[in-house]
């Protein structure tokens, strides 16, 4: 069986990397708008409405019209903006995320992508609020390293000129992340974790950071105890990967690989530390777990096909 799939916003970042997924398989047929058409709403319209599968690979503001445009109850949208992540009419796609998450992302026709950095902090954290070892009243401080296609052209044009800056840089400095309110609504966390995230001078890859003192926690737990609930949750799972508690096998001489997921749909879970203070690491490729894949990876199971298919 072939799908007709559409990508509104083929020339972003998500979307080109979507349509390059979408180019290995023979059950897709992509919906091509003319480049003179890109914005014409009439010519978005009649792509959407004639597709089984829309990606809406744009701003927020430019998400929410586009979906207004929807007439056909038949297709299916996938948010890639943060216009909807919260919307509880929404499936949130993160399979992953429970075990009843692939029965709604099957059942929706409207789909909101996570987003990179919610994705590695929510596989990161939900199971530990899930088991109760977190009360959901914790506040997590947490940091994100990522590539720096994850900002965009314009901040991967400024990495590629003569101007680029090398050095590591923080940004959402004023703690008000666009993906804060994924990141409770989808863990289970009541208050918003202090969340800051750093932009290296690397294409790819991302690792988020999250803080944990055994004070937050309502039973005593070692790293292996932390690691063992980590991997109940995620038993079975195909891109989800959970470590052993092994600091020289988890490390290069103590340096940690943030680009060693890239090109792949897989998120690796870490726990490092000791009796006293600890850190779970979650990594992933912020423009295929954290992205582009994580949206192929919905469709697949919305439509009810192999769900790695393309992804591996």
């Amino acid at each position: 069986m072939t799908y007709t799939v559409f990508v509104d916003g083929q020339e972003g970042t998500t979307g080109l990397q979507i349509n390059e997924y979408l180019a290995k398989r023979d059950d897709i047929e992509v919906l091509r708008i003319d480049a003179d058409k890109r914005k014409d709403l009439a010519e978005r319209k009649r792509l959407i409405n004639a597709s089984q599968v829309t990606f809406l690979c744009l701003p927020d503001d430019a998400a929410r019209e586009a979906v207004a445009l929807v007439e056909n109850p038949a297709t299916c949208i996938i948010d890639a903006s943060t216009a909807h992540r919260v919307n509880p009419a929404w499936a949130f796609g993160l399979p992953e995320l429970a075990a009843d998450q692939r029965d709604k992302i099957r059942a929706s026709k409207r789909i909101a992508n996570p987003g990179c950095h919610a994705t590695a902090f929510i596989l990161a954290m939900r199971p530990l609020v899930a088991a109760g070892l977190l009360p959901a009243d914790t506040q997590i401080a947490a940091n994100s390293i990522t590539g720096y296609s994850g900002g965009g052209k314009k901040m991967i044009e400024h990495y590629l000129s003569p101007q680029r800056i090398d050095a590591p840089r923080p940004y959402a400095l004023g703690l008000t992340h666009k993906h804060l309110p994924e990141m409770c609504a989808h863990t289970g966390l009541s208050v918003a974790p202090i969340f800051q995230p750093i932009v290296g001078p690397f294409y790819k890859g991302l690792a988020v950071t999250a803080y944990l003192h055994p004070q937050q926690f309502t039973r005593k737990a070692t790293t292996a105890d932390i690691r063992q609930i980590l991997a109940d949750y995620y038993a079975g799972e195909a891109f989800v990967r959970v470590a052993p508690v092994d600091l020289d096998a988890n490390t290069d001489g103590g340096f940690f690989n943030v680009e060693a997921n890239n090109d792949t749909n897989r998120v690796d879970l870490f726990v490092f530390g000791n009796d006293e203070r600890m850190l779970v690491v979650a990594r992933l490729d912020n423009l295929g777990k954290g992205a582009s894949g994580a949206a192929v990876q919905s469709m697949n199971v919305h439509l009810g096909i192999e769900e790695s298919l393309g992804l591996v």
